[in-house]
């Protein structure tokens, strides 16, 4: 075994523990780069989530200011859902689809169904869908003659 030499800072340097730090960077490094797109793989979904509850409110919105006696307002509602998706973020949220439903005769709710994107798309697998419902009674003016029908 070789004795340990003295460098200029005093600090003791042994033959035996060249290129250490390389071997160490070669294991740390696919940790570390794993870690890092996680949290931009959920940054991502994150924000596509928003998107998603940006869309789904603002169809709701219009499916819920329609009349009752509206034909037309799952049309109204999915159409301004999937213009809301494709002015906001289009690539951040694929596959975006919106659909509507009726509680009751008086409640209305859209859902957006998409993908968020992937940060590494060699994974199909590992898909994140995100979905996001809103809705709410319809908004109905109620004459003040003791009846209980909208008009």
């Amino acid at each position: 075994m070789t004795p340990a030499r003295r460098t200029s800072d005093g600090l003791k340097n042994s033959r035996r523990d060249r290129g250490a730090s390389v071997i160490e960077l070669a294991l740390l490094m696919p940790v570390i780069l794993a870690v890092v797109l996680l949290i931009v793989q959920v940054a991502l979904w994150f924000h596509g989530r928003q998107v998603a509850e940006a869309a789904a409110r603002e169809g709701a919105r219009v499916a819920r200011s329609a009349p009752f006696d509206s034909g037309d307002w799952e049309g109204a509602a999915t159409t301004k859902a999937t213009d809301i998706v494709r002015a906001i973020g289009p690539r951040l949220l694929s596959n975006a689809t919106a659909t509507t439903a009726e509680k009751d005769p008086d409640e209305r709710f859209v859902t957006v169904t998409g993908s968020a994107v992937q940060v590494i798309p060699l994974l199909p697998e590992l898909t994140f869908t995100i979905t996001a419902t809103s809705g709410g009674p319809v908004e109905c003016f109620r004459p003040d003659d003791g009846s209980d029908d909208c008009e």
